[in-house]
């Protein structure tokens, strides 16, 4: 008898081209994980839209995340891969969790707090962001969660709703739990080592977007602050130089120790230059297998429709047993 293998679930926001973060800290591990586990790798259109979104934007942005899906390996006979706004079981389970969730948790959530700040009004569906997320991966019994550190604090809460529902009607959830990435999980901006890298940073000097041309990225990449200690390290106090060191460890596949000792005594010119060239090899080919998949509108209809009906048949046997078990008539 063979063993049942672990679920997996991962999404990402169609909020515009994804950086080498998005790429380090979940792409590249994707392809990989389809061969080990069953998994399902979501477009989330509906966290999006916590934001305001430009609707001919948001579908162009659904399509290409779903291209680079593909053209970062992903198969859709070993995986399922669908849009999240196809699924109604999401926000309806979202709704299910909510009635359990305490206002005190959501107003404590560390990303919540830092957009709230950054925000002349605040809407619902903002602080409701984590409830809807714990439903993504409650909704198919997800075993593990690559994310990054940073969202740490949203897994917890969906252990925490998971178990408390659990405790209420009777075992019913999977209590998931993080896959974390290896080295470069938090890559920094490359203007201010502090930030971690974003697409919303204000200098596109300070990201690297998948995408990029590779002269782009060369450029991006020279011009990153180090330090004028002149000593290639990998210390918190050279944060600069620790985030271009876990960039090259990341597309290289070499060592921290490794990348230290060949550069000690070549310099920060010679440790950017391949740099540059490690992010440019392995991101040229996604770029020419991204254009192909995107210009095949009719492939990737296909995918995602036959991703989304995949996704319902299992979504509905969660929702079904939720809804037995809080006493709803079945219709």
């Amino acid at each position: 008898m063979t063993e049942k293998k672990k679920i997996v679930y991962s999404g990402i926001q169609p909020s515009g081209s994804l950086t080498i973060g998005n790429y380090i800290g979940a792409l590249s591990n994707f392809a990989e994980l389809q061969e080990n586990y069953d998994c399902l790798y979501c477009v989330v259109d509906q966290h999006a839209i916590t934001v305001e979104q430009e609707p001919a934007k948001l579908r162009k942005n659904t399509l290409d995340v779903l291209a680079l899906y593909l053209a970062c390996g992903l198969d859709p006979d070993k995986a399922i891969i669908y849009i999240q706004s196809h699924v109604p079981q999401h926000v309806q389970l979202g709704w299910v969790l909510n009635t359990i969730t305490s206002l005190g948790q959501l107003n404590r959530m560390t990303q919540y707090k830092d957009k709230a700040k950054k925000s002349k009004e605040i809407y619902a569906g903002l602080l409701n962001y984590p409830v809807l997320m714990a439903a993504d991966i409650l909704l198919y019994q997800a075993d593990l969660v690559p994310v990054g550190e940073d969202q740490r604090q949203h897994i917890e809460l969906t252990r925490d709703l998971a178990e408390r529902f659990n405790h209420r009607y009777s075992p019913t959830f999977v209590l998931p739990e993080m896959l974390s990435s290896k080295v470069g999980a938090r890559i920094m901006s490359l203007q201010d080592p502090t930030s971690k890298m974003s697409k919303s940073d204000p200098d596109e000097n300070g990201y690297i977007l998948v995408l990029d041309e590779p002269d782009a990225i060369r450029r991006k990449i020279k011009r990153a602050v180090t330090d004028s200690l002149g000593q290639v390290t990998y210390s918190e106090d050279q944060p600069g130089l620790k985030n271009l060191i876990d960039i090259y460890a990341s597309f290289s596949k070499k060592s921290v120790e490794d990348i230290v000792r060949d550069y000690e005594s070549l310099g920060y010119g010679a440790l950017k230059e391949d740099t540059a060239q490690a992010v440019v090899e392995v991101l040229e080919p996604i770029q020419g297998r991204f254009k192909e998949f995107r210009q095949d509108k009719a492939l990737l209809e296909k995918i995602y429709k036959e991703g989304g009906e995949k996704a319902r048949y299992l979504a509905n046997k969660t929702l079904r047993k939720v809804h037995k078990k809080i006493g709803f008539i079945e219709g």
